[in-house]
């Protein structure tokens, strides 16, 4: 785990049942919340994508939320994060779903 005031950025996947409008929604608001940029889609394949990029304590916070809560009435199996590096200025600003 990093220290919080390091920027990061990470790359996460979330596998379940998970798709949908209101877990894109919800993971928007979570964003917000935490004060993390990034963004969001759905995957052919049934998951959930995206990129988070923020303080790291943000990140983390912002990760734990998508892997064990979510949207109400999703079923989160698991999650994975990859390419996760440091930042030395935010890359984007910001959270939105793409399509």
């Amino acid at each position: 785990m990093s220290t919080g005031n390091e920027l990061l950025s990470v790359d996460f996947e979330v596998f379940g049942h998970v798709q949908g409008v209101c877990f894109r929604m919800y993971t928007e608001k979570e964003a917000a919340r935490t004060g993390v940029a990034g963004w969001v889609k759905n995957t052919r394949g049934g998951t959930v994508v995206g990129q988070l990029q923020g303080p790291a304590d943000a990140v983390e916070r912002m990760k734990s939320w998508l892997d064990r809560v979510g949207s109400p009435g999703c079923r989160i199996t698991r999650t994975t994060f990859s390419n996760e590096r440091p930042l030395s200025a935010l890359e984007m600003s910001g959270f939105s779903t793409r399509y």
